[in-house]
């Protein structure tokens, strides 16, 4: 049998369908997790088995979030999760609630004092079904998956902190769901719908 080509996809470009809130620049991103398998899930707690996606910046040494903008034919969580496809090449089961709204400023604009260049950014948790061989912006992010603690470390700004801790929030207390619970609006993603009771405390 001869070879299967890749299935391509492409990067939105461009600013003509962006979402903006007064000066702000609306932005939905992710963070894409797995649980490693373990033989005894009761004495290898969630922190211990949780691990992160996070993917290298442009002309940065820092690791990031898959993360962009948010545009006015899609929800929010169909952005979130064509932005984990477009610059992580992941596919996964999208967690509907919202860990949480930043603000904070493009990298093109960390030293500004004005409003612009100041975004609005939405974050959601993602579990990841599948990784993609190829995806579109392969040659500007390589992807690592890292452990809770590392990817604490390395998260470089608070908000991200502040989103990787609302993300351990929401996991720590996961439930069982049926087909039932789920929606496929896109080729991106599904969506399933959770609830947080308690939190955790420590995660490092």
């Amino acid at each position: 049998m001869g070879e299967v080509a890749p299935e391509v996809f492409f990067a939105r470009t461009g600013r003509n369908r962006q979402r903006f809130d007064e000066n702000y620049r609306l932005v939905a991103g992710c963070i894409p997790y797995r649980l490693k398998l373990v033989q005894d899930k009761v004495r290898d707690g969630l922190l211990s088995r949780l691990e992160v996606l996070m993917i290298s910046s442009p002309n940065r040494h820092d690791l990031i979030f898959p993360k962009g903008g948010w545009e006015n034919d899609e929800t929010l969580g169909e952005a979130a999760c064509r932005e984990a496809l477009e610059e992580a090449g992941v596919r996964g089961i999208i967690n509907e609630s919202i860990l949480g709204e930043w603000k904070f400023r493009s990298k093109s604009r960390q030293n500004s004092c004005s409003l612009e260049g100041t975004c609005k950014g939405y974050m959601f948790a993602l579990e990841v079904t599948e990784e993609l061989q190829y995806w579109p912006e392969q040659g500007n992010h390589e992807r690592r998956w890292v452990c809770v603690s590392e990817a604490w470390k390395l998260c470089r700004y608070d908000w991200m902190r502040e989103a990787l801790a609302a993300c351990i929030k929401v996991l720590s207390d996961r439930i069982i769901f049926s087909n039932d619970n789920l929606v496929e609006p896109s080729n991106y993603y599904f969506v399933k719908t959770t609830t947080t009771e308690q939190a955790i405390d420590s995660f490092c």
